[in-house]
């Protein structure tokens, strides 16, 4: 059996040569269609991991409480945008007192520059930094982790003390090749001293997370003054059973300093990092779907392609069949010549999507959102699927129709 299987796929590599252009064009023909299925869902693979990765990391058991509710677009009505007032400072300041929901910690942020320029020595970055003023709290209530030094304690923000913590992409720039911890930056002429080095986070949706320099909230507060400055309240709570609980609490103590009466509606926005989590993914279920139509599409599309070039083929070799039938070869033997062939070019066609697929999906993704390439097996099983499919439907008919051809009128074929 494999040395008719080996003999059957010699033949069909000859054939596969003697008619090269348009053996080419059906391999293309597959190819492409399996490029853009393994293309698709290998681009999904690696967003997905981003979404996962970046929350699995503040893990799932906080929440954030903004001016907006960015999980859902702010609702339109009669024509009309519901705009909500900033959190202020006394808000947000009045909300940390009053929530005392057990093992919850409550942490004050807000962004003070999206475009500063910061100093070391006689270097200076491009006015692209991020300032954010925090507490103690918002590096492990944001999932941010140090790799050199350490974060805020609270004596440093009690005491206002000019530290800072900078993003991993400052160790690559304004101060490569030195040990950045105690070296001292300046921000607007306040100098700062480096206690910490953020973990790299990369890019997300455009955002680099690593050019961002944390300073205690209270010094940022001097230091960027502005009307209506908007602050961000992030809570973690100890244990993930009681997040349900511990969200609808701080719904009430929200309301209480936002001093709304019982039949107003909220005019913040609360966000469930787990909930959120769940929207992002199920977001990706779009692309999955277009992912498998465009497989299903290929399906159809290769598989005319396919059966048209071997039905040609077993018109072209009818008197070469029945040469090969008056010698002796069985039905199945001629049936498993043709459909070799069909297999072999399916299998080629299949390795040059997938590898293309790979390549451009995959590794151009991981490359915009910057992360570890996950490979994507789901889509390499899907494209096996596909060729094998392709194969079946492409070559049964035209194997059967070569297979039950007459020697005799076969010889007689001009």
């Amino acid at each position: 059996m494999f040395n008719l299987f080996r003999e059957n796929t010699k033949i069909a590599i000859d054939s596969i040569r003697s008619q090269m252009l348009r053996t080419t064009l059906t391999v293309f023909i597959i190819g492409l269609g399996i490029f853009a299925l393994v293309g698709i869902l290998a681009a999904v693979a690696v967003l997905e991991s981003t979404i996962t990765g970046n929350f699995a990391s503040m893990g799932t058991n906080t929440f954030s409480i903004s001016r907006y509710d960015f999980s859902n677009q702010i609702r339109h009505n009669n024509g009309e945008t519901k705009v909500n007032p900033v959190i202020s400072y006394p808000q947000a300041k009045e909300f940390q007192e009053k929530y005392n929901y057990p093992t919850a910690t409550t942490s004050l942020s807000f962004t003070a520059a999206s475009g500063a320029e910061v100093k070391h020595e006689a270097e200076k970055t491009d006015p692209e930094i991020t300032i954010v003023g925090a507490d103690e709290y918002f590096l492990p209530n944001s999932g941010l982790e140090t790799t050199q030094g350490r974060n805020f304690n609270n004596f440093d923000i009690s005491n206002n003390n000019y530290v800072c913590i900078v993003g991993s992409d400052f160790t690559k720039g304004l101060l490569k090749d030195v040990n950045p911890i105690d070296k001292i930056i300046s921000v607007r002429g306040a100098r700062f001293k480096v206690i910490g080095v953020l973990k790299e986070k990369g890019s997300t949706f455009g955002n680099r997370q690593d050019l961002r320099l944390i300073i205690p909230i209270q010094v940022a507060r001097s230091l960027f003054t502005a009307p209506n400055i908007d602050y961000e309240i992030k809570v973690m709570i100890g244990n993930h059973d009681m997040l349900g609980s511990a969200v609808d609490e701080a719904i009430i103590t929200m309301r209480r300093v936002r001093k709304l009466n019982p039949v107003e509606d909220n005019n913040f926005g609360m966000e469930r990092s787990d909930e959120l989590l769940k929207q992002l993914l199920s977001e990706t279920e779009t692309l999955n779907i277009a992912a498998w139509v465009i497989g299903i599409i290929t399906v159809f599309g290769s598989s005319i392609a396919l059966m048209n070039i071997m039905l040609v083929s077993v018109t072209e070799r009818t008197r070469e069949i029945g040469v090969r039938k008056s010698l002796g070869a069985k039905k199945t033997t001629v049936a498993m010549q043709f459909f070799t062939e069909t297999l072999v070019i399916s299998i080629i066609g299949g390795f040059v999507g997938i590898v293309l697929g790979v390549l451009v999906g995959g590794v151009g993704a991981s490359l915009i959102f910057q992360v570890a390439f996950p490979m994507p097996w789901m889509a390499i099983i899907a494209a096996l699927i596909t060729v094998i499919t392709v194969t079946i439907v492409s070559g049964l008919y035209p194997a059967i129709k070569a297979a039950s051809l007459d020697p005799v009128e076969a010889l007689r074929y001009e």
